[in-house]
Formats: structure tokens, sequence, C-alpha cells
């Protein structure tokens, strides 16, 4: 799998464009992975990192897929200091043991289905229900969790205004499944992979 690293430049009318819309930023990391407009478009994962004030916003990509950044230079001052973006390949099945703690984070769309429809769930109690739910079904045991993040995102998809409950897990977790949890670190958790949710990332407990 490859990890990348962009760091984006917010006086860059694309960057703040895309900063403002999930659905822009998408887009534009797309097209990281195709150039042709009918092109299927491999898995990917994607997060805005939360920084201190005054940092450059940091967006991460995983992938399954090699990508290519070139195109970011037809946007004028789009990364910061116009580096060049840090892809690093790594094996997540190496680095997981069974029964081994991890720190963690996730951002995800904790929700509910009611009658048919899904319900962003308000509320750190349910949230982190959710989370222990989905360690559940993914083969890991959360040990230590808190919500360090929460916020309501909102943009548009074409015409279609999208409103997106968007919580950020920080903690420890213990892995009980190590296939199980590869297969979530691939494939994401959740919903709202498109928006930026899904993505879990995880490190060795010194």
């Amino acid at each position: 799998m490859y990890l990348t690293q962009l760091r984006l430049d917010p006086r860059s009318p694309q960057a703040r464009r895309d900063l403002a819309n999930a659905y822009d930023m998408h887009r534009t990391l797309v097209r990281g992975f195709v150039r042709e407009e009918q092109s299927p478009v491999p898995r990917f994962l994607w997060r805005l990192e939360t920084n201190r004030a005054g940092d450059a916003p940091v967006v991460l990509v995983q992938s399954s897929a090699a990508s290519d950044w070139s195109f970011m230079s037809e946007f004028s001052g789009y990364l910061r200091d116009t580096e060049t973006p840090v892809t690093k390949s790594f094996d997540p099945s190496s680095l997981l043991q069974s029964e081994k703690r991890y720190r963690f984070r996730l951002v995800a769309n904790p929700t509910v289905t009611r009658q048919g429809q899904r319900h962003g769930l308000v509320g750190e109690d349910m949230q982190l229900a959710w989370l222990h739910r989905q360690g559940e079904r993914h083969g890991f045991t959360v040990e230590a969790a808190m919500v360090s993040h929460s916020d309501t995102l909102r943009g548009r998809k074409a015409e279609t205004r999208v409103s997106l409950l968007q919580v950020q897990f920080d903690g420890v977790l213990r892995v009980g499944d190590p296939a199980a949890v590869v297969s979530a670190v691939a494939s994401g958790i959740g919903h709202g992979k498109a928006f930026g949710c899904g993505l879990l990332s995880l490190a060795r407990c010194p």
C-alpha cells in the first residue's frame, strides 16, 4: 500500500476551494490515480489532518495503487513551497500482530440506520459506542479512545448539498484478528469515504 502526504498552501485559490468542500478535494485527489475521465478509479482513502493554528494543511492519501501527483504543477502554489509530495510504501500485514497494542487515529462518519435512512450519531457516548462496535466488527478492541474533534461537514456534490457528521477518534486499540484489521486499514471504516472519512492510521505503542 502507499501513503502520501500533501502539504497544501492555503494562499492558493485552488487549495482554498478544495479545503472548503470535501467533494472538490476528492475530485482533485482522483486525478492522482486516473488521467481519463471515464477510467475506473482505484480505491483510495484520504483525511485532512487537524493541525495547530498556523501550520500548513496536510492531506493524507492512502491507496493500494501507486499515485502520480505531477498534475499538481498545473495549480500554481497549490503545494506548500512547491514541494514534491512524499509517498511511502508500507505493508500493514507486517506491522500488525495479534494481541499487540497500537495507537490509532480515525476520522469517521458514525451513523445508525433507522427506517431505511442513515442518521449521524450526536453525543460522545453514542459515538464511542459506535467505535467499539466497529472494533468488534473489524477485529480489534478499543482500550482507550477520545473524541478529539466533531463537526458537521457541509458542501456540494454537483448540485446537491451535502451534510455529513465527521468525528475524529484518537486512542489505543488491541489487535485480535490481524487479517481483519488489515482489511479495515485497506478498505476504511464506516461511510463517507469520498468526503475524507474512514482512514484508520496505526502506530506501534512504545
